[in-house]
């Protein structure tokens, strides 16, 4: 068994349906043996109550990560989230500023940045959390150049992260360049790199498009190819991600991180085809 860290990251689903789905597919991810599940936290928030109850339910048998994000939120809210986490026994977190929902017209929260975040957590919780923060190797969409992006991620490590996750991207490249930049800047904390299965062109460019992770011209060329032919451009995608995640693990990445969109096959097919279980 390897001991490089998979941890996977879940949505949390608004149903009965959705949640007993989730649970089937941690089921099939636990062959896997993921050192955390993460659950994502809607955009201001929205989507909070559904987090809570998801993270409560994944720490009963695996560490769960709740993303908390300070977009929308309150001092005295967030700490009330990070106390309730607590008495549940969860001990890492996401750290994130979070967006900003489309028409959002309430306020930004008392938090602007997500170092402020890191900070706040520390200042109220001590060393109780293992705190997560997120990287971008192909640069955050609202920084204005890479090396003020490399400054934002430098704050968060000096608030406090303990290791990032990245931003999803297809460029081997890309992840290794980061690694480069934040070795000049004494940046030594363990960056795991997040991997998104293909599972759907349309659906990936859409994501792509908001988070601002680039798609390759060559990749999406080829996506389209399998336009009527869903397996098809499933089977290709894995053959493209088992490929990028050999070459970030020969390269010495401490550990993939997987955005399984609630789907657990493409995950398990890469992770066998990568002899991770």
């Amino acid at each position: 068994m390897t001991a490089l860290s998979v941890s996977c990251e879940f949505f949390p689903p608004r149903s009965e349906k959705g949640m007993l789905n989730l649970h089937s597919v941690r089921q099939k991810l636990q062959v896997l043996k993921p050192e955390y599940y993460s659950v994502t936290f809607g955009a201001g928030g929205s989507t909070q109550e559904k987090t809570f109850e998801t993270i409560v339910q994944i720490q009963q048998q695996v560490d769960a990560a709740p993303h908390l994000s300070c977009i929308g939120s309150t001092r005295d809210n967030i700490l009330k989230l990070l106390q309730d986490y607590q008495k549940h026994g969860v001990h890492r977190i996401v750290a994130l500023r979070g967006d900003q929902p489309s028409g959002w017209a309430g306020p930004l929260g008392e938090f602007n940045h997500a170092n402020k975040l890191v900070e706040f957590i520390r200042a109220e919780t001590g060393s109780h959390f293992h705190i997560e923060v997120a990287a971008y190797p192909e640069f955050h969409p609202e920084s204005r150049n890479a090396k003020e992006d490399i400054n934002y991620f430098k704050q968060k490590v000096a608030a406090g992260a303990n290791s990032a996750i990245t931003q999803y991207f297809y460029n081997a490249d890309a992840y290794f360049r980061l690694l480069d930049s934040c070795a000049a800047q004494g940046i030594d904390i363990p960056i795991v790199p997040g991997i998104m299965p293909i599972s759907n062109y349309e659906q990936l460019i859409r994501f792509s498009n908001v988070c601002g992770a680039e798609v390759p011209r060559w990749l999406q060329w080829r996506l389209r190819d399998f336009e009527n032919d869903v397996a098809g451009l499933q089977a290709f995608g894995v053959d493209v991600m088992t490929d990028l995640c050999g070459q970030l693990l020969a390269g010495g990445a401490p550990g993939l991180h997987f955005y399984t969109l609630n789907q657990a096959e493409l995950t398990l097919t890469i992770t066998e085809r990568l002899g991770l279980y």
